[in-house]
């Protein structure tokens, strides 16, 4: 079968290879896969900068963002062929911590966890692939063209989750949310938003394109201002942080409603240095019993929740998240950003 790999550490050695065909285990469901999302993570493994194969192994088996159709699924169990699934991407530590024992796996302590198409596990970027019955999620069948935005919604879906359970801490009815980046992760945060019946705003650089218009479909407010302006005219309840730019960060850390919620998704760049009144901030989040907390990765109940969330989504919407479709033998073009690139996916079914 035909697999997107790559050597972790040496960059520009992605490729697409032959490997073997898959062989399912007596718990495991056999899945075709039909589509892999390519996001920022992928392409820092493609540079060489992230990643470790799998024990023994030169070439990890690339993606995390899956889209499959099971062809075989254990006698019994919760899936049948023909379902329409996605792989969860993290999986426990052979002698798990706390958190990982039950079942928090990306609240991991000890950082000896793996995952899919990242870390010293083979990923789901192949024709077939194999996973574990307890780490697959079935999806509504209707998600055919769009399922492959689930693990990304679950980043979401777990960032939401923290935020309502630190604010129910007190009384707690935001009314206002602030989506800082208008890429698929910040989409996708403001459309978990408006479903929860919030006023959400977005704030992203561009001016045109479709980001714009993705926002106001949703029902949502487009901002392309500065963000110490825009969270101090709103003061929003909360801000799901979505660029990881040090300069927002600390702009709509300082900027939100009494007991807002700022919580970061986005991963910094290190090495740029960054001049910050602490003494003002601290001060702002002790008074105003402000909370800064960052989130990443997802467990299976946000998994779930992700697919509930799909689900009840404009189908038309989500599709118009997809800007790019590119087919396996191409892979390397979904590495290389278009101007106007929202998410670009890779065809595993031989369509484009």
């Amino acid at each position: 079968m035909r697999a997107l790999t790559v050597i972790p550490g040496h960059g520009g050695s992605l490729a697409v290879s032959e490997v073997p065909d898959p062989e399912p285990g007596e718990h495991e469901l056999l899945v075709e896969g039909l589509a892999l999302g390519v996001c920022g993570t992928d392409k820092e493994i493609a540079r060489g900068e992230y990643g470790w194969a799998p024990p023994g192994r030169d070439r990890l088996v690339l993606g995390h963002e899956s889209l499959g159709r099971v062809r075989r699924a254990p006698r019994g169990g919760d899936f049948a062929e023909g379902d329409l699934v996605v792989g969860v991407v993290r999986r426990p530590d052979p002698e798990p911590c706390g958190a990982c024992a039950r079942g928090q796996f990306d609240m991991c302590r000890n950082g000896r966890y793996t995952e899919r198409g990242i870390k010293e596990l083979d990923g789901y970027g192949s024709t077939l692939w194999t996973v574990e019955a307890d780490y697959a999620v079935r999806l509504d069948p209707g998600l055919h063209e769009t399922g492959v935005l689930m693990e990304p919604t679950t980043v979401v879906a777990k960032a939401w989750d923290e935020v309502q359970r630190v604010g129910e801490r007190a009384w707690f009815e935001p009314r206002r949310a602030l989506v800082t980046g208008a890429g698929p992760i910040g989409l996708l945060a403001a459309l978990l938003g408006v479903q929860r019946g919030l006023d959400v705003h977005v704030l992203d650089r561009v001016e045109d394109g479709p980001k714009p218009g993705l926002v106001s479909r949703l029902g949502a407010t487009y901002h392309a201002e500065d963000a110490a302006a825009v969270t101090e005219r709103l003061r929003p309840d909360v801000v799901i942080e979505a660029t990881g730019a040090g300069p927002v960060v600390f702009d709509v850390i300082s900027g939100t409603a009494p007991y807002g919620i700022v919580c970061l998704t986005g991963v910094s760049a290190t090495g740029r240095p960054l001049r910050v009144d602490a003494g003002s901030v601290n001060r702002d989040l002790v008074l105003d019993n402000g909370v800064v907390l960052g989130s990443v990765n997802a467990n299976l109940r946000h998994y779930r929740a992700a697919a509930d969330a799909l689900a009840k989504a404009d189908r038309s919407w989500l599709e118009a998240l997809i800007t790019r479709r590119v087919p396996l033998e191409r892979a390397k073009e979904a590495f290389d950003g278009g101007e106007d690139d929202v998410k670009v996916v890779l065809t595993l079914d031989g369509e484009g």
